[in-house]
């Protein structure tokens, strides 16, 4: 029976640890919802849900090797395999809408990999630094957003 526990409670050796990790995955949710709010009113394909999923797994990513203490080259190569992988989400959101070669979502990818970015810098420990950059991001997204549309009436 203390075996079975061992196995579930895996990376979460005492309530410290178990606190810190409930606090950055909840963080990583948060911050992936604050972005996603604003490219759902802006009714843009990845919204809400897929944001916090996106923030969330890369906290993960990065979360389960250092609380396991694999060293910080390994974690490193998981960081460097998010920002690849996340890559392919981003380029799926992009399309050629016509032969001028009218691009479209190139926003909604950066917006994906700047949230996979934050969701490492929780994970991390880096929870201040990925407030400040998920309230830049909206700033970036909404007021900057709005700027645009004015200059192109």
């Amino acid at each position: 029976m203390d075996l079975i526990l061992q196995e579930l409670a895996g990376g979460i050796a005492d309530r410290e640890q178990l606190a810190r990790v409930l606090i950055r995955l909840a963080a990583a949710g948060l911050v992936g919802a604050i972005i996603g709010l604003e490219r759902q009113r802006a009714h843009k394909p990845a919204g809400l849900r897929t944001h916090m999923l996106v923030s969330l797994g890369a906290a993960v990513f990065v979360l389960v090797p250092l609380e396991l203490h694999v060293t910080v080259g390994e974690i490193g190569r998981v960081v460097q395999g998010v920002a690849a992988g996340i890559g392919f989400i981003g380029a799926g959101a992009i399309l050629k809408r016509n032969e001028e070669g009218d691009i479209q979502g190139l926003t909604t990818a950066a917006g994906i990999w700047l949230t996979a970015s934050v969701g490492v810098a929780i994970g991390l420990g880096g929870i201040g630094v990925a407030l400040l950059a998920t309230i830049m991001t909206w700033c970036i997204l909404s007021a900057v957003g709005h700027i645009e549309r004015r200059i192109r009436q």
